[in-house]
């Protein structure tokens, strides 16, 4: 498939009418929850599913899911921890899955899908103190650093990037 360079398109969040059956980002547990799990999560209320849709043939281009999560305070670097209250844990939003169907991608919608997570993160009016993923491997941690996550320093594949730095990108 070969795509304008930009193309027309929404995010918005799944529903029953979205086609998960043809969505193929070439790793099977994204692609398998995103076929066989994700409604039921949407239903349960256990994530929010967001899909970028092509509005000219109704295909599912990528995804993303947030849901609540908390930080145990003693995880984060301590630069960080030592500015915030001494509660036990922190209130975050985990950025749970995040993937691009093979025919979209070289065409920058990873970016783009992040940043619409990121800005909904922070128009939320729940609080929280940072925006949590669980890279799958090194390749996606390489592509979270570049928008300035940080590991946990007892984690290799788990980064953080606090709500203040969310905020600064988008002023």
């Amino acid at each position: 498939m070969t795509l304008p360079d930009s193309f027309d398109y929404l995010i918005e969040p799944l529903g029953s009418n979205h086609n998960r059956t043809v969505f193929c980002c070439g790793v099977e547990s994204l692609d398998g929850y995103f076929q066989r799990q994700a409604g039921q999560d949407a239903r349960k209320r256990v994530a929010a599913p967001f899909v970028r849709v092509d509005k000219s043939s109704g295909n599912v281009a990528g995804y993303y899911t947030l849901s609540a999560f908390a930080i145990n305070i003693g995880e984060l670097p301590l630069e960080i921890s030592k500015k915030l209250p001494k509660y036990p844990v922190v209130p975050a939003i985990l950025l749970g899955r995040l993937a691009v169907d093979l025919n979209y991608r070289g065409r920058g919608l990873g970016e783009l899908l992040l940043m619409d997570a990121l800005h909904r993160c922070l128009q939320s009016e729940i609080a929280a103190m940072a925006v949590v993923v669980d890279a799958l491997d090194d390749t996606a941690c390489s592509f979270y650093a570049h928008y300035q996550f940080q590991r946990f320093p007892a984690s290799l594949n788990r980064l953080f990037l606090p709500m203040a730095t969310i905020a600064q990108m988008f002023e």
